[in-house]
């Protein structure tokens, strides 16, 4: 069953998860928008290439690059929510649970938030209410389902970062905003800036002071989190696109191909076309 919301290029639904649609939140129809599943214990997903299964009632937030293929339906009470910037997208001053906020772009690559029991129970009934409301006409239910949906990604993120960034539990405020700046800098720049000097003009701090910084939260070194975000897109257009290998080194910055093949291969242990041979059969395969 799906219920949704549109008006001047506004739009969100909900698609309550069953056997029968379930297939169909794979389809294309879903592919622009942003991507919120609420799950109970026992489905599995995989997300940009990782596999997720969940134990919990867990929910997950996918962007509209990522790709995501639901593969098994676990207890009952699984439901899908997407919907697109111009419904909701929070300005600057709330950038933490804004469209580029942590559990939409994490440099951990992690979508998935386990929902504590007292969370689980605030989240089940936002999800009531915003149902209730879509099945209402009511002239402010646009303003009341942006303000549950709200409620949860604000409520998610806090569960995220206990969960995530446990080195940064007892550190400053200002420590956490500084990781995911960064975090959002590399989403943005990636294709064009692949050193840590580049990011650390654009935060106006010295390279060592970058690096030392991370190493003081027993955090991945940023330049392990540039490349690897490099890499996820490469994965991205190898599986998904019809680009050469040529063509998608120059797409990600690398004027010699020889050396974006270097990179892939020895970050990951195989070429850019094993990887393309290798997810072509499994694509045939499933």
């Amino acid at each position: 069953m799906e219920s949704y919301f549109e008006f001047n290029y506004k739009k969100f639904g909900v698609v309550k998860i069953d056997k029968i649609n379930f297939d169909s939140i794979n389809g294309a129809q879903y592919a622009p928008y942003l991507k919120v599943l609420y799950l109970p214990a026992g489905y599995t997903l995989t997300v940009d290439f990782k596999q997720f299964v969940t134990k919990k009632n867990s929910l997950f937030f996918i962007n509209s690059n990522q790709y995501l293929q639901l593969e098994k339906i676990g207890a009952p009470g699984g439901i899908f929510i997407y919907y697109n910037r111009d419904f909701y997208c929070i300005q600057i001053h709330d950038e933490e649970v804004a469209c580029d906020g942590l559990l939409f772009n994490n440099i951990y690559g992690m979508p998935m938030t386990v929902l504590p029991a007292g969370e689980d129970i605030f989240i089940a009934d936002a999800l009531e209410n915003i149902i209730r409301e879509l099945s209402g006409q009511e002239s402010s239910r646009e303003e009341m389902i942006r303000t549950y949906l709200k409620q949860m990604i604000i409520r998610a993120t806090r569960a995220w970062k206990q969960q995530q960034l446990k080195e940064l539990k007892t550190a400053p405020s200002g420590d956490i905003e500084f990781f995911r700046n960064f975090s959002r800098l590399v989403e943005i720049h990636f294709r064009d800036k692949h050193s840590v000097t580049d990011y650390a003009d654009l935060l106006a701090i010295a390279p060592k002071t970058l690096s030392k910084k991370f190493n003081r939260l027993r955090l991945t070194q940023p330049n392990d989190i540039i490349k690897d975000r490099i890499l996820l897109e490469a994965k991205r257009l190898l599986a998904y696109s019809s680009l050469s290998i040529k063509e998608i080194a120059y797409h990600l910055g690398y004027d010699d191909p020889a050396y974006f093949n270097r990179l892939f291969s020895n970050k990951l242990g195989y070429t850019p076309a094993t990887f393309r041979k290798k997810f072509s059969i499994q694509e045939t395969e499933g």
